[in-house]
């Protein structure tokens, strides 16, 4: 006889027995916020986590004790297995006498509340959580902004939403609910917290694989680490989606502009509970990251940058062991993330991609050429005796190359080919992606419309100083095709069909990535231009043809007239018996010389 025990699920009164707040989208590992949350939770501590959160946040927390707070019950149930203990009822639920060191609420406060209790509203329930945090602890609380990013592109309004987690107990007017950061930082020194340490998460706030510090982000506008970091979350976080605008673009205007924080989807605050009337000093969160992302393959995990004395430094969060193309090599991938290479100083300086754009956008012919010179130049040092490039520089295009002056360097390291390319095609890749992204985004530029991404991509090589030829330019697009495929995973078929679509990309097409309402109407003017193009040409055709028949015509009507004619008939009966006789002289002439040509071989 076996004896089944309850799973540890309390259920102090209030809990909604059929509703579940679980995020649907979940990132591996627990993405950024896990590997914050985990440097944020001391060893033993006793940790509540507030509201739904990804269970593999619970795993990187199993160095502490975790008492999980929910309102709906199959969230409860769940996450019974993992937690030390699961409270499903609301704040109300909690035990009075119940003292956390670290309070986790990184879903926010909304889904915190049941509806079956009572209604504390936003204020009510951070007073709660507040009185459950002892003296000196810490709490992770995430605020979604009402004016950010994801919902300045969303093709679908954000009051139109019928889910779950869009549901809210409190209005989004409420006088009580902070709107802005500002706003945040006053209710919670209010409750007694000073908030010291703040990250903008990017692209979406229930799925951030981007977390920056605040006060860096709105310090360095220029760099060039935040502009691919903000770039390639919101391509990534958007991918497949229907916007109204391009969501990294803006995310990287922003940034210039200096409100990327302003704009973030979502902050993440991190407050401490005063010990008295004083207030803890600032500056003890200096050995918080100053950045983490999580790119790349789901085992290499979330990649931090870390402030030390001499500037900021690669830190990988759990690295793996260094690693390399072990596999035989027909069967070997053609590029590999090694986060055991994140170890050195992140190199300053402006993105490579920001500035070739700009350069386009101005017309600015003798910047670009010194920007491509200078970065053609600086491939070619790297290169061995043969002229290949091997390692990080073999995949270092214009989206992860910094410029500081006439100092050219690599931003992310841990992308590597697996066998040295031929300088010319890496040149040939790392310009074709630059031209494929100039040309589908719609950017301006000081070339012809009527260039497509390979002639573009001769153009630009031609400013840096190099004949490339089409064959080059084929064989760097087999080679992006090949690196696509290694760094997504991709079989031999779908490689192959990649390579395909890579070599039919037109000008007229819409970018990849998000469906941009803006960049779809871009490139229908530019087929619409196109296709008026192609119409006039084809009207001037058809009328050159035209004109061609209608000569023709009266030639063979002027010939036919002739032909038929008096003056006609006379002159040939004149002609004919010239032409005879000169037929008959002609044929005399050739039998004489045959005669003497017979007459010479028998005197021989």
């Amino acid at each position: 006889m076996t004896i089944e025990t309850a799973p540890p699920v309390a259920l102090p009164g209030g809990e909604m027995l059929a509703w579940s707040d679980l995020p649907a989208v979940r990132l591996a590992a627990g993405g950024p916020l896990a590997a914050l949350a985990a440097r944020v939770v001391p060893a033993g501590a006793r940790v509540l986590l507030a509201g739904p959160h990804d269970p593999a946040l619970l795993d990187r927390l199993a160095h502490a004790e975790v008492t999980c707070l929910l309102r709906g019950y199959p969230d409860g149930v769940a996450l019974a297995d993992r937690a030390a203990r699961v409270v499903v009822g609301g704040p109300a639920g909690l035990p009075d006498d119940g003292r956390y060191d670290v309070i986790v609420a990184a879903a926010g406060l909304d889904a915190v509340e049941s509806v079956e209790g009572d209604r504390l509203g936003w204020t009510g329930v951070l007073a709660r959580l507040v009185a459950a945090l002892r003296p000196g602890g810490d709490l992770l609380l995430r605020l979604d902004n009402p004016l950010g990013l994801h919902r300045l592109v969303a093709a679908a309004p954000w009051y139109a939403a019928r889910e779950d987690s869009a549901w809210t107990v409190d209005g989004v007017l409420d006088a009580a609910y902070p709107a802005n950061l500002d706003r945040l930082r006053e209710r919670l020194a209010g409750a007694g917290l000073h908030a010291d340490a703040c990250f903008a998460a990017y692209p979406r706030p229930d799925a951030a694989t981007a977390l920056v510090d605040a006060a860096a982000l709105a310090r360095r506008t220029d760099s060039g680490l935040f502009d691919a970091m903000l770039h390639g979350a919101c391509a990534g976080g958007f991918a497949g989606r229907e916007v109204l605008r391009d969501p990294a673009r803006l995310a990287v205007d922003a940034l210039h502009a200096g409100r990327a924080t302003d704009l973030a989807p979502g902050w993440l605050v991190l407050a401490r509970k005063a010990t008295g009337p004083e207030r803890p000093a600032a500056g003890d969160r200096a050995g918080l990251p100053v950045a983490l992302v999580q790119t790349g393959p789901p085992g290499v995990g979330v990649v931090e940058v870390v402030d030390a004395p001499e500037g900021w430094r690669w830190r990988a969060d759990r690295p793996t062991e260094r690693g390399g193309p072990a596999a035989p090599y027909a069967t070997r991938e053609a590029a590999y993330r090694d986060p055991a290479a994140l170890t050195g100083p992140v190199p300053d300086g402006r993105l490579l991609r920001t500035l070739l754009l700009d350069g386009c956008l101005r017309r600015d012919l003798d910047g670009l050429r010194r920007l491509l010179r200078g970065y053609a130049t600086w491939l070619a040092g790297q290169a061995g005796p043969d002229g290949r490039l091997a390692g990080a520089v073999a995949l270092a295009g214009v989206d992860n190359v910094v410029v500081a002056g006439d100092r050219y360097a690599v931003l992310d390291p841990s992308w590597r080919a697996a066998e040295p390319l031929p300088g010319q095609v890496v040149l040939a890749r790392a310009l074709w992606r630059f031209a494929a992204e100039l040309l589908t985004g719609g950017y301006a530029h000081p070339w012809p419309s009527t260039l497509d991404v390979p002639g573009l991509t001769i153009v630009l090589g031609g400013l840096a100083g190099h004949d490339l030829s089409r064959a080059t330019v084929d064989a760097a697009v087999e080679t992006e095709a090949a690196v696509t495929a290694a760094l997504h995973g991709l079989d031999t078929d779908r490689r192959v069909a990649l390579a395909g679509e890579l070599r039919a990309v037109e000008p007229t097409d819409p970018p990849p990535g998000p469906r941009s309402y803006q960049q779809l109407r871009e490139a229908w003017l530019r087929q619409r231009e196109e296709l008026t193009r192609l119409g006039a040409l084809l009207k001037w055709t058809e009328e050159l043809l035209t004109s061609r028949e209608r000569a023709l015509r009266r030639a063979d009507a002027t010939i036919q007239l002739l032909s038929g004619s008096l003056s006609y008939r006379v002159g040939r009966l004149a002609i004919t018996p010239a032409r005879l006789a000169k037929r008959g002289a002609r044929a005399a002439k050739r039998r004489a010389r045959a005669a003497l040509g017979t007459r010479r071989e028998e005197q021989q």
